[in-house]
């Protein structure tokens, strides 16, 4: 038997071996779904050319793998619950490994498409488990630290990802997939020593699959549709799809009110606070989606940027991140949220309109440096009080599944986003590969990404009343914002459902 199976769920403390080991298999795994979302936009440039791809090939690229994770990541934390969280996790892992490989041999983009549609499959399975398995294996004090730490060296992962990118894609684009490989050997064996199992006694028997089926086909047709749409020589056919995916959308909505274990339990939306957050999500993370794949493509292909410089071109906004999120989410406590919901959005609208004078030629310091620190400042001041809000405004006993919508919500609006927005823009068939028809779409595009951030914002001043930590009559405890995980760039952390042995106590 291995020796993670003997300890008790709960049991483990930072500065232990086994509490290292841990921290090092969830964080890596949950490393590796972070890496593959930054790394990938930095390669997409060299796939297209050396594919022979059009930019709705290199739009699949992007969203076949974020429409699986989008789509299935509510039902990875499920069967989680269900049958082990570090078998799920492991799963996942190996899954999400295979899948790095045939992305790495594709011979064609139709296969790179379908292999990153089987990524995200992965994803799913191994992204909610990384945080829920901490919050089982410690408890009190080192559970808060174990977080923390989790939470920081993701930041770290996050700040790696584009030299690691841009220096692979240097080599060649194949290595950004392969890369995975090795990586999740290192998880999968220090998870199956080290980490003990964990479930939750109280999880439903049944699972949401009609659910889950309805959201898939919904955001896959939408999705397909949409980038349908700016493809040239299309009919009005596409437009098919588009209603096909809205009204499976709206079967799944009316799925979730009758099913005996709903995957989004409609109590949720009872709360103003709640829907105007996620509301507020859904308007930022499309913006986010469309503006961290088209500014590293026009980086390369109009300010003749190389893979490796372009990358990185975006490293202030996680510098910014991790040396100010803790003290904006402390000025949140004290302030409310309302205030930094408000203007968060605006000041990452004034970097995304900054990044309209980016053009041939352009200076990083002049150019790249001012846009992407404006962009970064809005970010450090909306996404930590966008988490605690989520989070506050749910009962305690749904904090993991109003996590969990937050983390589909942010996913599902960049996904959208990426295929709608390029054909508002004018953007399509081979147009990534001339400056000057590119340039004058990605303008365009962030000129609608403005747009989406000041709706935001004029949401969020306007819906989001309450201040965090105020009670409400048959609200349970608040979780503290320290103990809220930090967002990755590419969408919300899952926050993991009340372990078991805790809500036991709170019983007794």
């Amino acid at each position: 038997m291995a020796r993670a199976a003997l300890v008790p769920d709960g049991g483990l403390r930072m500065g232990t071996p086994q509490g290292r080991w841990v921290l090092l298999a969830t964080v890596l795994g949950s490393s590796l779904a972070m890496l593959d979302a930054t790394v990938v936009t930095v390669a997409l440039e060299r796939i297209g050319t050396d594919l022979d791809a059009g930019f709705a090939d290199l739009q699949w690229t992007v969203n076949a793998y974020t429409l699986t994770l989008a789509s299935l990541i509510l039902m990875g934390g499920s069967l989680g619950d269900r049958f082990g969280r570090r078998r799920v996790f492991v799963v996942g892992t190996v899954w999400f490994a295979a899948a790095s490989l045939l992305c790495g041999v594709a011979p064609d983009i139709g296969t790179l498409v379908a292999a990153r549609a089987l990524q995200g499959v992965g994803g799913a399975l191994l992204t909610p488990g990384s945080l829920a398995i901490i919050s089982a294996s410690f408890s009190g004090v080192d559970r808060a630290a174990a977080v923390g730490a989790w939470s920081g060296l993701g930041g770290v992962a996050a700040a790696v990802g584009p030299f690691l990118g841009g220096w692979l894609v240097g080599w060649d684009w194949r290595l950004v997939f392969l890369v995975n490989l090795p990586l999740a050997a290192v998880v999968v064996v220090v998870a199956l020593r080290h980490v003990p199992e964990s479930q939750d006694p109280e999880a439903a028997r049944h699972l949401d699959w009609p659910g889950t089926a309805l959201v898939v086909a919904g955001l896959g047709a939408l999705t397909y549709g949409l980038t349908a749409a700016g493809e040239p020589g299309r009919g009005p056919g596409v437009w098919g799809w588009v209603a096909a995916g809205l009204v499976a959308l709206a079967a799944f909505a009316a799925v979730q009110r009758r099913s005996p274990a709903p995957l989004v339990p409609p109590a949720l939306f009872a709360s103003r606070q709640f829907t105007a957050t996620n509301a507020v999500t859904l308007l930022v993370y499309a913006a986010l989606g469309v503006v961290f794949v088209l500014l590293v493509l026009h980086l390369q292909v109009v300010a003749g940027f190389e893979p490796l410089p372009a990358g990185t071109a975006v490293l202030p906004v996680t510098a910014l991140m991790l040396l100010f999120s803790a003290r904006v989410g402390a000025l949140a406590q004290r302030i409310g949220p309302r205030p930094l919901l408000t203007a968060g959005p605006l000041v990452v609208a004034a970097g995304v309109l900054l990044m309209t004078r980016i053009g041939p030629g352009a200076s990083y310091l002049a150019d790249v440096l001012p846009a992407t620190a404006v962009f970064g400042a809005g970010l450090t001041l909306l996404v930590a009080p966008l988490t605690a809000t989520v989070l506050d405004s749910a009962p305690d006993r749904f904090a993991g599944a109003a996590s969990g919508v937050n983390n589909a919500v942010a996913r599902a609006g960049g996904l959208l986003a990426v295929a709608v927005v390029p054909v508002v823009a004018g953007i399509g068939g081979t147009d990534y590969t001339d400056p000057v028809i590119f340039g004058a779409g990605f303008r365009t595009a962030m000129l609608v990404c403005a747009g989406l951030l000041v709706a935001g914002a004029v949401l969020g001043g306007v819906l989001v009343r309450r201040p965090l930590d105020t009670a409400e009559p048959g609200r349970e405890r608040r979780i503290p914002l320290e103990q809220c995980p930090r967002r990755g760039l590419s969408g919300t952390q899952v926050h993991p459902r009340q372990p078991a042995s805790e809500a036991g106590e709170k019983r007794r």
